[in-house]
């Protein structure tokens, strides 16, 4: 690192559990956030402030008006243009450094190639396909991920280690064909839920980057109303079309 990178990071290197070494592990890594809605806005500018080297943002979507009761990162001048542009060009004026790779809509394939660059994933999508299938090639290329959702006054968020023996995977969760989050767009959410679950997946993000403990495989639920957490373990579903039988 270089004198102004010791100065603008002092405040993370000042911790013991970070220290240069783990300001260095932070620059030198790659991270997939896969939607730049309500949790990606909350979740990418922690990650590209915090000094994750490289940042790859995926959304096929554009701004429209009713994204900015919740999606702060972006302003009316915004309108109409693709949220991963918009969210690149913010997250370069805040870190000139971090670099930036934009996508559309990732399919399968793309996941697949993208995966094993980084060190990590988060899933900040706000559909039941894309879930699925971002767990899929994360646990393909055994990328750590970070899965979040709102809506409503409800949130949640789970650590899932594929990397790691015998930890589940979204699927031993959510394997249902019906099963799903709920559009906000047919019952609303909370706005500052999603900056609650997104800044947590940030958090979990650059616990993993740095070997931080982050609690894999628990289901995380938040309650914006009463502002409780309730903790649940995941089993591993040995039967899982995703995992089973793979990381006994």
């Amino acid at each position: 690192m270089n004198d102004r990178q010791l100065l603008r990071y002092s405040r993370h290197i000042l911790l013991d559990e970070i220290g240069i070494e783990g300001q260095q592990k932070l620059l030198d890594a790659s991270v997939l956030v896969l939607g730049c809605g309500g949790l990606g806005s909350a979740a990418l500018p922690y990650l590209a402030a915090a000094g994750v080297g490289r940042l790859l943002i995926a959304d096929h979507d554009l701004i429209d008006d009713t994204n900015l009761q919740r999606q702060i990162t972006y302003r009316e001048a915004d309108i109409g243009r693709p949220k991963a542009d918009a969210m690149a060009g913010h997250l370069k004026q805040l870190n000139p450094a971090c670099q930036i790779e934009t996508y559309g809509k990732l399919g399968e394939a793309e996941l697949l190639r993208l995966l094993p660059q980084c060190q990590v994933a988060l899933d900040c999508s706000d559909n039941f396909a894309t879930r699925q299938a971002l767990n899929a090639a994360a646990c393909a290329t055994r990328t750590p991920l970070v899965s979040g959702a709102a809506t409503r006054f409800d949130g949640q968020i789970t650590v899932y280690r594929p990397d790691l023996p015998g930890q589940p995977c979204y699927a031993c969760l959510f394997d249902s064909e019906q099963a799903g989050d709920g559009a906000c767009a047919l019952f609303g959410v909370f706005a500052p839920l999603v900056g609650i679950i997104g800044s947590s997946q940030a958090a979990d993000a650059l616990k993993i980057l740095l070997g931080l403990p982050a609690e894999p495989g628990v289901l995380r639920c938040y309650h914006a109303l009463s502002g409780r957490w309730q903790h649940f373990a995941i089993p591993k579903n040995p039967k899982c079309r995703v995992c089973g039988g793979e990381r006994a």
